[in-house]
């Protein structure tokens, strides 16, 4: 949406646009890892909105979107990981209380999950089955739905 702010020499109208801010995210699975079932890679973040959530965050100025998600996920979770494939792009206005939002979602695999450790904006990293996750913050509540449903339909699991 374009409005107008006032040029602060001459006062002249200078056209600015209020987009979504683009961000990503990563479901990062880790097979046979929690509990012995598959699992995915959750963080407590540090900062507002407090609670669990995916890995990521904002994609920097010149940056693609696949480069910040492996980005994020190092300096949050200590992993280098594989990006394997969209989940999705998610863009509710409302999904991220702080301001507008739109994030690409995908799926991706650890290198190596024993460099696993809670970094930059995380409190704490963890392992949970897919499906017995903690509530969540954000959207990351249908994200993780949608994962768990073509995860489900991939490996034959009826609902």
């Amino acid at each position: 949406m374009q409005t107008l702010k006032p040029c602060p020499h001459c006062g002249e109208g200078i056209p600015t646009y209020s987009n979504p801010t683009p961000t990503v995210d990563v479901v990062i699975l880790v097979p046979d890892g929690a509990e012995g079932e598959d699992g995915i890679v959750l963080v407590e973040r540090l900062n507002p909105p407090h609670g669990w959530a995916l890995p990521g965050g904002f994609v920097d100025e010149g940056e693609t979107c696949e480069a910040a998600a492996i980005r994020e996920m190092r300096e949050e979770t200590g992993l280098d990981v594989v990006l394997t494939g969209l989940l999705g792009v998610y863009s509710d206005p409302r999904r991220d209380p702080r301001q507008h939002t739109m994030s690409v979602v995908y799926t991706g695999v650890a290198k190596n999950i024993s460099t696993l450790s809670a970094g930059d904006d995380a409190k704490k990293v963890i392992v949970v089955p897919i499906g017995k996750w903690p509530k969540l913050v954000f959207d990351h509540e249908q994200i993780l739905c949608d994962f768990k449903r073509r995860h489900d339909a991939m490996n034959g699991i009826s609902a």
